[in-house]
């Protein structure tokens, strides 16, 4: 039975059962043909046999293995590598199907080399998932065949292989290498100008060109003979919570990624910027109930609570109610924070709806509300219309653009601080934004 499951037949060998018959179609003409066919069929069964000992002669011939990573990285590109090894004492082409877990819809997956003996194969690929959760993979498939190629032997390594995708893990790592050695800027982030010295001092040091000349240390400098100058930090251990709305309106896809993917993702990313930066981070999902609330800590294992969090947040297709995120934050958010309010409104009623609970928690808290622009609007507006359809087409899809900036002003009329985002560039955008309310000293 094993046998069986493993047995195959190889492409070519139809091929030469195609020249077989055509030999003894052609011999009813032509008489001399029909003994050479008879020689041709012997032939072909000897090196069928022949073949299938080959193969079988060798017992776990194959050996192969998949290497996934514990985690994946919602969004992103991941590398995952199978490594092979032969047995076979001649050179051995090989075929691998690895089954893919269903979420990536994808069933051509298929990867063709040649092993020659105790030779060591590693072949890498890419896999970009767009949602977030548990993703099996199958059998790892691999068929071999020798010189001969009649027949192909089957083999099987790891079915059922599960792996967890994660929030944008490898976004999250290069804004941490960023951040770490303070290049933020390099990644498209702004460099934002201090207004005043709101900051903590840190340290005294040597003057250099381009520093303020108003952060003089006169004393130090009398004691060393030379200019030295006070140097500043901002304010650390500040709480800062990223509020995630998980109703309907964030289930809009854009490049086949929702908005709460987008901005789960985004809120990976800053809160590790924020904890690297010494704040308290923390984060709120709500839609019609509180999904998730997660108090803000300065701690880098804290990251950890956060990510596990993100992971199992998802939407009920409800709407929102901004009345009961009000209350929760009265009650458990006590000290002045900076709360980043991911969210969408696709008409200014809508927010007009919401803007009395909006309004009420800015009284207390620096409040930033981030929504996106419709990125597939923009390009509809950007095309030229050839006809009347196509300008209606685009006159309403100037009427909603409008509708976004009409929105951010109202917001701002209330003293609230508003990101209108791409959703492509909402980590970026939304790290500046942290950057420069703390730069200004607003918290």
């Amino acid at each position: 039975m094993q046998f069986l499951r493993s047995f195959y037949i190889h492409t070519k060998f139809f091929w030469y059962i195609a020249i077989l018959a055509a030999s003894f179609v052609f011999s009813y003409w032509v008489a001399v043909i029909y003994p050479i066919a008879w020689i041709l069929v012997y032939v072909l069964l000897a090196f069928f046999f022949v073949d299938i000992y080959l193969l079988y002669a060798t017992q776990n011939a194959i050996s192969a293995k998949r290497e996934l990573p514990q985690k994946l990285s919602n969004s992103d590109d991941n590398v995952l590598s199978v490594q092979l090894r032969s047995k076979y004492a001649f050179p051995t082409k090989v075929v691998i199907i690895d089954e893919l877990p269903v979420q990536f819809q994808k069933r051509d997956f298929e990867y063709k080399t040649e092993l020659l003996k105790n030779e060591d194969h590693i072949y890498q690929y890419s896999v970009r998932p767009v949602e977030r959760g548990e993703y099996v993979f199958g059998n790892l498939n691999v068929f071999a065949s020798s010189p001969i190629g009649i027949v192909k032997r089957r083999f099987v390594f790891q079915k059922d292989q599960m792996v967890p995708v994660y929030p944008s893990i490898i976004q999250m790592q290069q804004y941490d290498f960023l951040a770490s050695s303070n290049r933020l800027t390099e990644f498209g982030l702004k460099k934002i100008r201090r207004i005043g010295h709101t900051q903590e001092f840190e340290q005294i040091k040597e003057y250099i060109k381009g520093d303020d000349v108003r952060t003089i240390n006169w004393k130090a400098t009398a004691k060393k003979s030379q200019l030295m100058v006070n140097q500043y930090q901002d304010e650390r251990s500040q709480p800062i919570y990223s509020i995630i709305d998980t109703g309907r309106v964030m289930k809009m896809p854009f490049n086949e990624l929702s908005l709460l993917d987008y901005a789960i993702n985004a809120t990976l990313a800053f809160s590790n910027v924020a904890l690297k930066r010494n704040d308290k981070t923390g984060m709120l999902a709500f839609s019609k109930n509180i999904e998730s609330f997660v108090p803000a800590v300065q701690k880098i294992t804290h990251l950890n609570t956060i990510l596990e969090s993100l992971y199992n947040i998802n939407t009920r297709f409800l709407d929102s109610d901004f009345g009961l995120l009000y209350a929760h934050i009265k009650r458990k958010v006590n000290q002045r924070s900076l709360l980043m309010l991911y969210t969408n409104f696709e008409h200014i009623s809508a927010l007009k709806r919401q803007l009395p609970y909006i309004s009420a928690i800015a009284k207390k808290h620096v409040l930033v509300v981030i929504f996106f622009e419709n990125s597939e609007l923009e390009s509809l507006i950007s095309t030229d219309a050839e006809n009347i359809q196509a300008i209606y087409h685009k006159t309403i899809a100037e009427k909603f653009s409008l509708e976004k900036r009409l929105m951010q002003k109202e917001l701002q009329k209330h003293g609230i601080h508003t990101i209108l985002t791409k959703p492509e560039n909402l980590t970026i955008n939304t790290i500046n934004k942290y950057l420069e309310i703390k730069a200004r000293g607003l918290i």
